[in-house]
């Protein structure tokens, strides 16, 4: 193989000339992910977060209690704060007003030691001078309790410099901003829902820091919605929301919190063990989610288990001989919030995904040692009932590993895999150009088969009522009769032994009847997809194929249609007096059919699942699938009036 193309040849000389100097902002604008992770909707959101999060660091002083944000036309966003207001004042090191270089320069503020800021989120500095590249125009108003300063940039430059535009008493700062559409190319236009959840999340963690989020924009889907955060309770509060969420009930009587100061460090921590099976552990630094965890979220997750098993065995609750227990058996459960506060946060990366200051870790580890455990002796039923829900979950963890080794067994996992007997599987063996099927039931199973295109295309037909796995411990999913075919076929494992290099299809399309039955089969297969293969939908490998409810045909015309709306105008357009079949099932198609409406990659319609937002997704499969009757109950009324295709 010919290596010309692996390094071509730059033409031209090498020297002085070659250096690129980007003055001013111009490198966040020629390198904007650099500094906001990417240019869509992530990134366009991370510009109201960064803004808000000054004012966070305003409040973490001591100085604000009131941080209002709100959403006007064409994409335009206002942040106003009650704080000291940005300093005016003229910088000795730049010689302009201390404001402009706030906005113009990189790396300038008061996170960089002095006396601005202890404790500090955001980009380190970077932050609102990052907005400001980011935006067609910025204006920043603020007032110092005497005077209220403006001044205006446009694509990071100064367009009018500060000046006086009135008198007042207060103080704080307002920052009003236009993301720039050239840079953000795929929208500009902001999801209030995705700003709700942060100000609300950055409320639980400032107890009593009141933040209020409008949207004032002509085409708001709610006119006038207004959302008004303020918990008192803070982190503890936290916990209780997430509970809720979870549709999950608590096993010791109250959400334990405590927390402790070491310096300018501090730790709060606020935890309490539910009904669930699955563990919900939010640690954050400076207010920032930590989502990769790090010291802080080590140190709680270490802590947690020695405490209980001391207790558990200085209490005969676990004898000697006995193992000990293991901290996922501890965890399962549990839902905690881990907020750590501290002078020089060490991230491991521009994103703060991770914590790495080890001195965060000590002190975490020193609090849960400490308080848990005098939590534990003072209530002793809690104690017990948190022991016996461990020492259960240990057992449950024993038992799927039994059968886990079962299923590699039958399965042949070690050696040759031996696949499932239904499956029809394709030619290919590219996992990146191959698909699969999940089709329900044999007789749709078998048009399917027929109507596939077998170089590229397998079959998986599944029969009978699928495992519920909202409501079954992991013991009982692994080895399950109708989820072990799925599980081998997709050749991935599940849970913790999840491998996705090891996917043998590029789409795992879920088939079923467009019937309330259809729709309960694929509701059990997504869920199961959620809670044991999740990296299958972030990866956008979980399709639901779309078959038609209508054939309309008139002599040798006819059309497919996917809605009533579709049917009435085909039928218009053949000019009435048409046939009109009612497909029931896949299984009344013949394989013709089916490969033309479904099947056929040139024609078909699929819809791709996405999980954009996590927590509301687990939210709502815990309220659809789970045990708890009302939720579920009070979503069908509230819902009953979208719903179509009813099978009745």
């Amino acid at each position: 193989m010919s290596n010309e193309n692996l390094n071509p040849i730059v033409e031209g000389n090498y020297d002085e000339s070659s250096i690129q100097v980007l003055e001013g902002l111009e490198a966040v604008r020629k390198r904007p992910g650099m500094y906001i992770g990417s240019t869509g909707e992530r990134g366009l959101h991370h510009l109201v977060y960064e803004i808000v999060d000054n004012a966070i660091d305003e409040a973490l002083a001591g100085f604000c209690d009131k941080i209002t944000v709100e959403m006007l036309d064409d994409g335009v966003i206002r942040v106003t704060d009650n704080g000291r207001g940005i300093p005016v004042g003229i910088n000795p090191q730049k010689g302009i007003p201390t404001v402009t270089v706030v906005f113009t320069i990189l790396h300038a503020g008061g996170k960089f030691g002095g006396n601005g800021y202890k404790v500090s989120g955001g980009l380190h500095g970077v932050g609102a001078s990052v907005v400001n590249a980011l935006s067609s125009w910025l204006e920043v108003e603020v007032k110092d309790g005497e005077k209220v300063y403006k001044e205006r940039y446009e694509k990071g430059n100064v367009a009018e410099a500060l000046n006086v535009i009135g008198t007042t008493s207060e103080k704080g700062t307002t920052v009003t901003f236009k993301p720039d559409p050239s840079i953000f190319t795929d929208t500009t236009r902001y999801d209030y829902d995705i700003l709700l959840k942060r100000l609300r999340e950055q409320a639980f963690l400032n107890a009593g820091i009141r933040i209020v989020l409008k949207d004032l924009r002509s085409d708001a889907d709610i006119p006038d919605r207004t959302d008004d955060f303020k918990y008192e309770g803070g982190i503890k509060s936290y916990v209780e929301y997430i509970l809720e969420g979870m549709k999950k009930d608590k096993i010791n009587k109250d959400v334990i919190y405590f927390s402790d100061t070491d310096g300018d460090s501090t730790a709060e921590i606020a935890l309490v063990w539910s009904t669930s099976y699955d563990t919900r552990v939010m640690s954050f630094a400076n207010t920032l989610y930590t989502v990769d965890g790090g010291t802080h979220e080590q140190g709680f997750r270490q802590s947690l288990a020695n405490v209980v098993n001391k207790y558990a065995f200085d209490f005969k609750k676990l004898k000697e001989g006995n193992a000990r227990l293991k901290g996922d058996d501890i965890l399962e459960g549990v839902v905690a919030v881990v907020s750590v506060k501290l002078a020089d946060a060490q991230f491991e990366s521009q994103t703060k995904a991770k914590l790495g200051n080890t001195s965060i870790g000590k002190l975490v580890r020193d609090l849960v040692n400490k308080k848990l455990y005098q939590y534990l002796e003072e209530n002793p039923d809690d104690a017990k009932i948190i022991i016996d829900k461990a020492i259960a979950a240990s057992n449950a963890r024993e038992a799927a590993q039994k059968a886990r080794d079962l299923q590699r067994s039958k399965s042949g996992i070690g050696g040759k895999t031996r696949m499932p007997e239904k499956l029809k599987d394709c030619i290919s063996d590219d996992p990146t150009k191959t698909e699969i099927f999940i089709v329900e039931g044999d007789s749709a199973g078998g048009s399917a088969v027929e109507g596939r295109n077998s170089t590229y295309q397998a079959i998986l037909p599944l029969w009978g009522k699928m495992l519920n796995v909202e409501k079954a411990r992991v013991d009982k999913v692994y080895g399950n009769d109708k989820l072990t075919p799925v599980v081998v076929a997709l050749g991935t494992g599940i849970a913790e032994n999840f491998d996705i290099s090891k996917l043998r299809y590029d789409k795992i399309v879920i088939m079923a009847d467009a019937d309330v039955d259809g729709s309960h089969i694929r509701t059990l297969l997504l869920t199961f997809f959620f809670r044991y293969m999740p990296q299958l939908i972030e990866t956008g490998h979980i399709y639901l194929a779309q078959p038609p409810l209508y054939r309309v045909a008139k002599g040798k015309r006819y059309f497919d249609a996917f809605t009533e709306e579709e049917r009435d105008k085909f039928i218009e357009e053949l000019g009435g007096n048409v046939d009109i079949q009612r497909y029931k099932g896949l299984g009344e198609m013949n394989p013709d059919q089916l490969w033309e409406t479904t099947l056929d990659p040139e024609h078909r319609t699929m819809l791709k699942v996405t999980m954009a937002d996590a927590e509301l997704a687990d939210q709502t499969f815990t309220m659809l699938m789970g045990d708890e009757v009302e939720p579920r109950r009070r979503f069908i009324e509230e819902n009953a009036v979208f719903a179509t295709d009813l099978d009745i």
